[in-house]
């Protein structure tokens, strides 16, 4: 057997192994308790309105408001997929949206949370590109519209949080650049919206939903 000539980590006694991993457990459950912290103070947040008309094309020639991207829930995911202009796809975007777990916005969808992937891209450009990478979450084209320069998002890619109250439409929350895999990839997603996982351990302002 041929021995790898890469780095690996040291070889120690059971019991030395068993004393690192405790000492390593003491720091993983210092840093749940940070983030857990934090995810409070994220729900605390104030909120903004985001009342711009949009119109997102759709696949079939429909088009969509920003409150229809709700699907009827109250709380919203957006993540917007980088334009880096015809023909060409984001790698960082790509590598993002094929690490995003069907299942897991099926589970989103259960507790109140709908989640749409927006793009400046013109559908045209969107929707072979989805076809090929066999993703099926809800892709729309916001080329035309404000939405991207209303969020913030400079030409680049962000995630913004969205909460519906009736027809009125609030922003809760964005992150960028690394901030995006941070909290998609360490954190429940449940973590970033305004009324979190919704359960009786965590500590949200009083008349939070439970």
């Amino acid at each position: 057997m041929e021995t790898s000539k890469t780095a690996m980590p040291e070889i120690v006694p059971a019991d030395e192994w068993q004393q690192a991993r405790d000492a390593l457990l003491v720091a993983e459950k210092e840093a749940t308790r940070a983030l857990d912290a934090l995810a409070a103070r994220r729900r605390r947040l104030p909120m903004v309105r985001f009342a711009g008309e949009y119109a997102f094309a759709a696949p079939g020639g429909a088009t969509r408001s920003l409150p229809d991207l709700f699907d009827g829930r109250r709380e919203l995911i957006v993540y917007q997929f980088m334009d880096a202009g015809p023909g060409h796809y984001c790698p960082g975007c790509t590598w993002f949206t094929d690490n995003i777990p069907p299942g897991g916005l099926a589970g989103l969808a259960g507790r109140g949370v709908s989640w749409a992937t927006v793009s400046d891209m013109p559908l045209e450009q969107i929707e072979p590109y989805v076809a090929e990478k066999g993703w099926t979450m809800p892709f729309l084209s916001s080329r035309g519209t404000t939405f991207s320069a209303d969020c913030g998002a400079g030409g680049g890619f962000m995630l913004s949080v969205f909460l519906r109250d009736g027809d009125d439409v609030y922003r809760t929350y964005a992150t960028t650049q690394r901030g995006v895999d941070r909290m998609v990839f360490t954190h429940n997603l449940m973590d970033i919206t305004p009324f979190g996982r919704m359960q009786a351990w965590e500590d949200s302002p009083p008349g939070w939903p439970r």
